[in-house]
């Protein structure tokens, strides 16, 4: 049997933290959503600084972990996501409406 990568390691890290609730607790930022493409299960989120990627403030897409959340976001609500940088590409991990 082969080592788990560190890829596999990375995802089972975050399925946990997220099965626990714990990035959505400790890693909650603010942001505006400003456009959604389900096609590509992306979100463009303006967003204040987000500490654990160590981002600045800014206006960005990412990649969603689960695309059905998209179906109940609109262009204009503000949310409180966490993200991180899964398999090289910044997503987001969890999201709600304010």
């Amino acid at each position: 049997m082969r080592a788990p990568t560190l890829t596999a390691l990375s995802r089972l890290a975050a399925g946990l933290a997220l099965t626990f609730g714990l990035t959505s607790v400790a890693l909650a930022e603010d942001g505006e959503v400003k456009k959604i493409d389900p096609e590509a299960a992306k979100i463009t989120l303006k967003h204040n600084g987000i500490k654990n990627l160590d981002m600045p403030a800014m206006q960005m897409a990412f990649r969603v972990s689960d695309p059905a959340w998209l179906k109940s976001l609109q262009v204009g609500d503000k949310v409180t996501f966490s993200a991180a940088k899964v398999d090289g590409q910044y997503t987001v991990t969890a999201i709600s409406k304010k």
